[in-house]
């Protein structure tokens, strides 16, 4: 079996792609940087609990990496829509969360914009609204 890599040759195919790579950036920064991601996110891991940093390596890295690299290299269309609704999804926590938490802040509006964004672009292509 040969493997080649799949470069997005059609609008479509570029939206999702971009949605992935952005995906993955974030979880080589949770990752490599989980300090500078916890900052970001305003989280603050105590000196108590070291195990939260493992956390950002393990649990939120791993999401991020696994399913924006299966995204990036194997291009299906089943891959976009998973990734598309696990945007989608992270905004709809989002939402609860502003309804909730008491959290209607410009922080939670402008990082439920960024969700949305990144749930359509793979979402456009998966669905057909795009090609």
């Amino acid at each position: 079996m040969e493997f080649s890599f799949p470069w997005p040759t059609s609008q479509g195919e570029w939206l999702a792609w971009s949605s992935a790579v952005v995906t993955v950036a974030f979880g080589l920064i949770f990752l490599f940087a989980p300090r500078l991601s916890f900052r970001l996110l305003r989280l603050q891991p105590t000196e108590k609990h070291p195990e939260a940093v493992g956390e950002a390596r393990a649990t939120m890295s791993g999401f991020y990496l696994g399913l924006g690299l299966c995204c990036i290299l194997l291009a299906q269309p089943m891959l976009y829509l998973a990734l598309g609704f696990s945007w989608l999804f992270t905004a709809f926590g989002r939402i609860v969360s502003m309804l909730s938490d008491e959290g209607n802040t410009l922080y939670n509006w402008v990082w439920l914009v960024i969700e949305v964004a990144l749930a359509m672009l793979p979402l456009a292509l998966a669905l057909g609204f795009v090609a």
